[in-house]
C-alpha cells in the first residue's frame, strides 16, 4: 500500500499496538505517514521499545487510573482500541472492564473519532462469552456520545498458518476443522483489518451505518482445502470434525457461531470499497508464500 496524504493531521492513538491486530493498524498508519501514539502499560518492555524505534510516541497508562488514560488520549485526532482476547470467563469480565475504562477515558478526553476493533456478530447476542463481551463494550460506546465506528473481524486467515494449518498426508493436502463441510467460513487477513481500520481512522473512508463486518472471503471447508491443494499442486481433502475436539467451552461456542454465521449474508463489496486490495484466501495464500508442509510420518 503506497503512502498517501491523509485528511487527518493529528495524532492517532492506538491501544493494543503490540498485538497482531493493533500491530497491523500501526503498520498501515505508518504506511500513510500518520503520527501514532501507542498506549502501553510498560514503555520499557521489548515490544514497546520496538514501537519507539519506529518513531511511535509511547504513552504509559494504567487501566485502573482514569487520569493516565485521559492524559494519553488528550489532543488525539482519533483512537483505535481493541480489548484483550479472553480465554476464560474470568478474563471475559476483565475484558469488559478494560473496554469500559477506555471508552470512559475517550469520552473524558473528547476524542473526535473512536474505532473499536470488535468481532463479527457483536450486533446481536451470540452466546459466545468472549464475543458477547465485545457487544457490551459496543453498547457502552453507543451511550458515550462519541463518534464511533465498529470494525468486526471474522476468522483470521492467519489461522491456516498455525492452529488451522492443513497437513500433507498420502500425497493430499488435508484440512480438518470442527465445521460442517457445507458451511462457508467467513474470514479476513490481519493485514486487511489494519488497512480498513486505518482508512476509517484517517477519514479516507466511512463504514455504512457506523460498522463494518470484515470479510475478505467466504468458503466452505472443501473449497478451502482445494485452494491449498491447488497451491501445492496436489489434491485437497476436507474432513469435518466434531466440536468435542476443541479443548474449552469458549472455542466450542466460537466454532458453533462460525457455523451459525452462514445464516447472516456478508457483503464483501463493502470491505473492498474501503480497502480495494483486500485479500481473498487465494490471494492470502499467494501473498504469504504458503508452501505444503512436510508429510506426516507414515504417509
Amino acid at each position: 500500500m503506497a503512502a498517501v496524504s491523509t485528511q487527518t493531521i493529528g495524532t492517532i492513538a492506538v491501544f493494543g499496538a503490540t498485538g497482531q491486530q493493533g500491530g497491523a493498524v500501526v503498520d498501515a498508519l505508518l504506511d500513510h505517514r500518520a503520527r501514532v501514539r501507542a498506549l502501553v502499560r510498560n514503555p520499557q518492555s521489548g515490544p514497546a521499545q520496538a514501537l519507539a524505534a519506529r518513531g511511535i510516541e509511547l504513552a504509559a497508562i494504567r487501566i485502573d487510573d482514569p487520569a493516565s488514560l485521559a492524559a494519553a488520549l488528550a489532543t488525539v485526532e482519533a483512537f483505535y482500541f481493541m480489548t484483550p482476547e479472553a480465554n476464560s470467563l474470568d478474563e471475559v469480565e476483565a475484558e469488559i472492564r478494560v473496554g469500559t475504562a477506555l471508552v470512559d477515558a475517550a469520552a473524558a478526553a473528547r476524542v473526535p473519532h473512536v474505532v473499536f476493533n470488535s468481532v463479527f456478530g457483536a450486533d446481536r447476542e451470540t452466546g459466545v462469552p468472549h464475543h458477547d463481551s465485545k457487544r457490551r463494550i459496543e453498547q457502552h460506546l453507543g451511550k458515550s456520545g462519541l463518534r464511533v465506528t465498529m470494525v468486526r473481524p471474522t476468522a483470521f486467515m492467519e489461522g491456516f498458518a498455525s492452529v488451522m494449518a492443513p497437513g500433507l498426508e498420502h500425497g493430499e493436502i488435508v484440512l480438518r476443522l470442527p465445521l460442517p463441510a457445507d458451511v462457508a467460513l467467513k474470514m479476513i487477513s490481519i493485514r486487511d483489518i489494519g488497512r480498513v481500520a486505518t482508512a476509517l481512522l484517517l477519514d479516507t473512508a466511512a463504514a455504512p451505518g457506523g460498522a463494518v463486518e470484515l470479510v475478505g472471503d467466504e468458503l466452505t471447508g472443501p473449497r478451502i482445502a482445494a485452494a491449498f491443494g491447488a497451491r501445492a499442486g496436489l489434491p485437497g481433502r476436507y474432513e469435518a470434525l466434531p466440536l468435542s475436539v476443541l479443548s474449552n467451552d469458549l472455542d466450542r461456542a466460537m466454532f458453533r457461531q462460525f457455523a451459525e454465521a452462514t445464516d447472516y449474508p456478508s457483503d464483501l463489496a463493502v470491505v473492498r470499497s474501503i480497502e480495494p486490495a483486500t485479500l481473498d484466501l487465494v490471494g492470502w495464500i499467494r501473498a504469504t508464500g504458503w508452501t505444503a508442509p512436510a508429510s506426516v510420518a507414515g504417509s
